[in-house]
């Protein structure tokens, strides 16, 4: 399994958190340990029962039926009456380089930062983690597991005037725990507008009521179950990926000096512009009664939905989804070099990022969405990873994306071997080779590394990826 770098004396003060290294020591001992409190192979019975103790239920509708959201005249923006949550808007984007320099999509602009927040506490001497099973309305099972909190502001200030948000003290109130990470990280920035969020890891104090639909499992147990199709959900893996985890690797192809640089030369090459405009000024795209689609059937609809939940803080709402037009294929390169794990990372732009570009996987496609492209036109190892030999794929899963926003947003993550000749050690611009413990390492500071690299970040370092 890949273990995380150990530091070099020129790496940057910006690559050396000052944190207690017992907290990683102890971090790491519960990547490898079970569970105390519910034991793995009893977890499908629990999550199972939590489905069947509510009454869920998705159904599509279209926009006119939407309950206090709708189209504004003046911009044709899909807005709520509130005019909190979120809205739908349009966004043209252009850049200095590349096969696309100017685009325009929908997009969803939601200023507020959400909590992400993960509750820890030792039992027997180890870590465990206050998982939550929560019903998110785009999740194609709909049931998954999620952190302690997941809320917007609007949520845990309760605009929506629904229930109080369970342990959400925890993570607003200075002295409920000791904090172990906290961090604002991006989320999809395809989708997005310079949408942020505070992931957090914090190690209660005292003693923790569990509710129903919350139960405590070790790193180690939820590394497990990340091997499995659509149990974690994204706003679970992306706070994971933040874990504070031991630095241990011995050498890397870059020292964190040079792979800083690189990262910082890719920001300053990259001319991103992104402007939002009214989305019924959104050349390329059509709205029908039910659907926003673009005119050539690809990338995503804007469709709305009817939602019943009854372990929600509000049992029943509607509200529109992105439901993208396919499944994406998302996965990282890896190769040992001198010995030492690496994983070939992209500095990739994406139009709603705070920034011009932000670390991301090797390969992150939906494919049909290039399906009529051919040779040089085709996106960099797209084809390597759809042809690679299973005996070169040591991690493979499908995952949801943000269940909240996104309606069926699926994603194969893996992780694919690769040998000089498909990926060499000098590869193209915009790629650089770098070990997880350097990411595992940027990854405490925002805007560094995308959702989606985290999520395979999580991955690794929860003991998902087991060497072979």
């Amino acid at each position: 399994m890949p273990s995380p770098l150990a530091r070099t004396p020129a790496a940057p003060t910006l690559l050396q958190p000052r944190e207690d290294p017992a907290v990683a020591d102890r971090i790491a001992r519960s990547a490898t340990a079970a569970g105390s409190k519910l034991r793995t192979e009893n977890f499908p019975d629990w999550l199972e029962g939590r489905r069947r103790a509510h009454r869920f239920s998705v159904d599509r509708i279209p926009f006119a039926e939407l309950d206090g959201w709708s189209f504004e005249d003046t911009t044709g923006n899909l807005v709520h009456r509130s005019g909190r949550f979120f809205s739908v808007e349009g966004l043209r984007v252009t850049t200095g380089q590349g096969p696309h320099r100017e685009w325009h999509q929908p997009i969803i602009k939601q200023p507020e930062v959400g909590v992400l927040g993960i509750l820890v506490k030792e039992f027997d001497g180890v870590l465990h983690f206050l998982m939550q099973a929560k019903m998110e309305p785009g999740n194609r099972n709909l049931l998954q597991l999620s952190p302690t909190v997941q809320a917007t502001r609007s949520n845990y200030t309760k605009v929506h005037r629904g229930a109080d948000v369970k342990y959400i003290e925890y993570f607003t109130q200075p002295g409920r725990g000791r904090v172990l990470a906290d961090v604002l990280q991006s989320e999809h920035g395809s989708w997005f507008f310079r949408k942020s969020n505070r992931n957090m890891l914090v190690e209660a104090v005292g003693d923790v009521p569990v509710h129903d639909d919350f139960c405590w499992l070790t790193l180690g147990q939820i590394g497990e179950l990340l091997h499995r199709d659509n149990v974690v959900n994204m706003d679970a893996r992306t706070v994971l990926a933040c874990a504070p985890f031991p630095a241990e690797e011995t050498g890397a192809l870059h020292t964190d000096v040079e792979l800083l640089s690189w990262f910082t030369a890719e920001r300053s090459r990259h001319d991103v512009h992104a402007e939002r405009v009214p989305l019924a000024d959104v050349p390329g795209w059509k709205r029908g009664e039910a659907t926003i689609e673009h005119e050539a059937g690809r990338y995503f609809d804007v469709v709305a939905v009817a939602v019943q939940a009854g372990s929600r803080e509000v049992t029943g709402w509607t509200q529109p989804l992105f439901e993208p037009r396919g499944v994406g294929v998302t996965a990282f390169l890896t190769r040992r070099i001198g010995g030492v794990p690496h994983v070939l990372v992209h500095a990739r732009v994406e139009g709603g990022f705070l920034d011009t570009v932000e670390l991301g996987p090797t390969v992150q496609y939906t494919p049909g969405n290039y399906a009529h492209l051919f040779g040089a036109d085709r996106p960099p190892f797209l084809d390597l990873v759809l042809g690679a030999d299973p005996a070169r794929i040591r991690y493979e899963a499908v995952h949801s994306e943000e269940g909240g926003r996104f309606l069926n947003a699926e994603s194969r993550y893996l992780l694919v071997e690769a040998d000089e000749e498909q990926a060499p050690l000098d590869p193209p611009a915009g790629y650089r080779w770098a070990t997880p413990g350097q990411l595992t390492t940027l990854v405490r500071h925002g805007h560094y590394l995308n959702v989606q690299a985290r999520t395979l970040l999580a991955c690794l370092n929860a003991t998902a990826v087991h060497g072979r």
